[in-house]
């Protein structure tokens, strides 16, 4: 405000330096710096202040350092270390001077980095990382894990969302890539991940996850694992990651399920084909075209992305992976199966059959339960429908016009109404629940109030409706007066002794 005022006085009243100087009662030397600038000078300090008690001590704190250098680096010397080591060494001075000094010996230290330009053959190189990403699933804030994918010629990007970091999860995501990309490249860049590299070694040496070996060796890909701490050795695929996040997924997706959320992912990464890179000539999509035909030809068939596990059923007919219990259907089980882990799905299989298939569940000490694994232990036992917990949490599902069924059918006979009723609700096992509801709606019009009944009203469903095509009597002209009279259907009615 007094720099206005200066400025006021001199340019617009015409007022002398002295005069304003005695007025507002200010050096003239402040006067003539606010006359010259408008904004006021900010003080910056051009040489430090000596720090006299520090002096003795600048050699000890650069052996420190040095020595700082040659240590694991999460257990270096920190400022306030030093600072506690002088002190006990007779040092008295103040720890903002040892801070400064370290400061500013690690800036004079601390070289800029440098990078160089690289330049990839199409077919040749591609890029492998996972970041994370907030979305609504479901309704619930979530975070899900992203495996991302570039081809490092055309920058082409592939992105795919999943539940954790699983090695399930990073195999099916090459899976997919392959396939959005048409083809393998000849050889892909890593961190040093947990799903691929067992153990770091000497070098650029890794003893690798065989199951990675395995995977490998089925696409007939080279790997390729960066530097420990050196992650701009694949720089593509990072930006890639927050590319993808700024672009993909804002605002944050609101979504159904992973389904929907990958879908929308792939879209976006076809969309980006259109995007051209600076400083490149030609678009994602184009330089793509051109390094499709240098990739590997995929393999007619696929590796299955799962964790395979030997199980024991329970007692309640139920299998257990990862501390959550799965159901089997209980007249098809075994004391021995097999459980094979896909990143969103289980499956539970006798020798090569599939019994169960199931929604993975990352919860812990969950059951995951299909209702109708159990229907062949209650027609064997109705009395446990009331208490049977299946049975319980599917009855809150089910529509109104099950319960008016299960109630004529225990008004009709109480002993066996249960067990017919488990026999309707076997046909789920065959019909989409939405034709069986209607099924039973149209029974109960009809006064069928029986399994059988239903079915039949179920296969009425499937059959299609024939529409007859119409007679054509013109090269019979004698029977069409017996076309044009309707027969009286009310004779009928004598017959059943209907008035």
């Amino acid at each position: 405000e007094e720099r206005e005022q200066v400025r006021r006085a001199y340019f617009i009243e015409k007022k002398s330096l002295r005069q304003i100087a005695r007025e507002l009662k200010m050096a003239r030397k402040t006067v003539r710096k606010a006359i010259e600038q408008a904004e006021p000078t900010v003080y910056t300090l051009h040489t430090p202040r000596p720090a006299l008690r520090l002096g003795p001590y600048r050699t000890r704190i650069d052996a420190l350092l040095a020595e700082a250098e040659q240590m694991p680096r999460k257990q270096r010397y920190t400022g306030h270390k030093i600072f506690q080591l002088l002190q006990q060494e007779g040092y008295q001075g103040a720890e903002s001077s040892v801070r400064a000094y370290i400061g500013r010996r690690r800036r004079e230290q601390r070289r800029p980095q440098v990078f160089l330009p690289l330049e990839f053959d199409p077919g040749v190189d591609a890029q492998v990382d996972w970041g994370e990403a907030q979305v609504v699933l479901a309704g619930e804030a979530v975070t899900v894990q992203l495996f991302c994918m570039r081809l490092c010629y055309s920058r082409r990007l592939f992105m795919m969302a999943f539940p954790a970091q699983t090695q399930e999860a990073f195999f099916t995501g090459h899976v997919q890539a392959f396939h959005f990309f048409a083809g393998v490249p000849q050889r892909i860049s890593y961190d040093n991940l947990k799903a691929a590299v067992q153990e770091v070694l000497q070098g650029h040496n890794r003893r690798e996850q065989q199951t990675f070996v395995v995977f490998r060796s089925h696409y007939l890909f080279a790997s390729h694992f960066c530097t420990p701490g050196q992650a701009h050795e694949k720089g593509g695929v990072e930006h890639g990651v927050g590319f993808g996040r700024r672009n993909f997924l804002v605002p944050i997706p609101q979504v159904a399920d992973f389904a929907e959320l990958n879908r929308l992912l792939i879209t976006a990464c076809q969309a980006d084909d259109a995007r051209q890179v600076d400083g490149q000539t030609m678009t994602i999509g184009a330089a793509w075209a051109q390094e499709q035909p240098h990739l590997r030809p995929l393999p007619t068939q696929d590796v299955h992305c799962c964790v395979t596990k030997a199980v024991t059923l329970t007692p309640y007919s139920q299998v257990e992976f990862e501390t959550n219990r799965y159901s089997v259907p209980a007249d098809r089980a075994q004391r021995h199966l097999v459980l094979r882990a896909y990143p969103f799905q289980v499956e539970i299989l006798d020798q090569e059959t599939v019994l169960a298939t199931h929604p993975r569940s990352y919860g812990r000490q969950l059951e995951i339960v299909d209702p109708l694994h159990y229907l062949p232990l209650l027609e064997q036992r109705p009395g446990a429908f009331e208490h049977a917990r299946p049975m319980r949490h599917w009855r809150t599902q089910w529509p109104p016009i099950y319960e008016q069924l299960l109630a004529k059918l225990q008004m009709a006979d109480e002993g066996q109404g249960v067990r017919e009723f488990v026999r309707v609700l076997k046909l789920h096992r065959h019909y989409p629940a939405a034709q069986v509801e209607a099924a039973i709606a149209q029974a109960l019009a009809y006064g069928c109030i029986h399994a059988d009944g239903v079915e039949l009203c179920l296969r009425q469903q499937q059959q299609a409706q024939i529409t007859p095509p119409a007679l054509d009597l013109a090269a019979h002209p004698h029977l069409l007066p017996l076309a044009q009279s309707a027969p009286d259907l009310q004779l009928y009615n004598q017959l059943l002794g209907v008035q």
